[in-house]
């Protein structure tokens, strides 16, 4: 089955749609409403041809929808500030909730974004943990690190929520509000990008740091032969 790529897969999904909403809804652009549909077209189109030609669902085009869909209405509706705060901690704790309930499911986050093939060498490590009867310890592994990660996404919901009511007071329309945004914009990257990643990496060192003691392979070992050609190159 042909696999999707996640950078694009972000980008079409949550980027482009984001740069679409704040930065071509002025009047003097595309319009509010323009901009609206135009973006949610992005999500949309990208989450119908996963469904339709490579027959799987794609959560993060359902996510960027639902994001791009209440950002949108917040600001053509003029809904009070406050909804912007509720928006914020939405996204990541919507995220939390679907990790935390794909734990001990096929469709665990962690596994399609990590521990696949074009990640890591998953053959060699299954052959390996087969040999040392260690995949039921694997298992448990991935599952500790997949509730760690949903922990990780409700972290940043508590900060992002606070953050959002602690600067975002004026209604939206206004250039105040503009403001408020890009104020609040500039602030996520220190404030909640930075903690989030850095959470994130731990996980994914313990993740590492696990599959290496479970299967006695080094890191060259570990990673799919793509990176190892790679590193060879170079």
């Amino acid at each position: 089955m042909k696999k999707n790529n996640q950078l694009l897969n972000l980008l079409i999904n949550i980027a482009i749609p984001a740069i679409i909403l704040t930065k071509l809804s002025r009047e003097t652009y595309l319009g509010p409403v323009n901009a609206l549909l135009i973006a949610l077209a992005f999500p949309l189109a990208y989450g119908l041809y996963d469904f339709i030609v490579l027959k799987q669902k794609n959560f993060i085009s359902i996510l960027g929808f639902v994001g791009v869909l209440i950002s949108g209405s917040i600001g053509i509706f003029k809904f009070p500030p406050q909804w912007i705060a509720v928006k914020e901690a939405s996204i990541p704790l919507i995220i939390g909730i679907v990790v935390l309930i794909s734990t001990k499911t096929s469709w665990q986050l962690l596994k399609k974004f990590i521990y696949n093939r074009e990640v890591l060498d998953i053959d060699q490590i299954e052959m390996t943990l087969a040999a040392n009867n260690t995949h039921k310890k694997l298992e448990n592994t991935l599952n500790r690190a997949n509730i760690l990660l949903a922990f990780s996404f409700f972290f940043s919901a508590i900060l992002n929520y606070v953050l959002a009511v602690a600067l975002v007071r004026s209604m939206p329309g206004t250039p105040e509000f503009n403001e408020e945004i890009g104020r609040m914009t500039a602030l996520s990257f220190p404030i909640i990008a930075l903690p989030s990643t850095i959470i994130m990496v731990g996980i994914l060192w313990y993740l590492i740091h696990s599959i290496k003691k479970l299967t006695n392979l080094n890191l060259d070992e570990l990673m799919a032969e793509k990176f190892r050609e790679k590193k060879k190159e170079e």
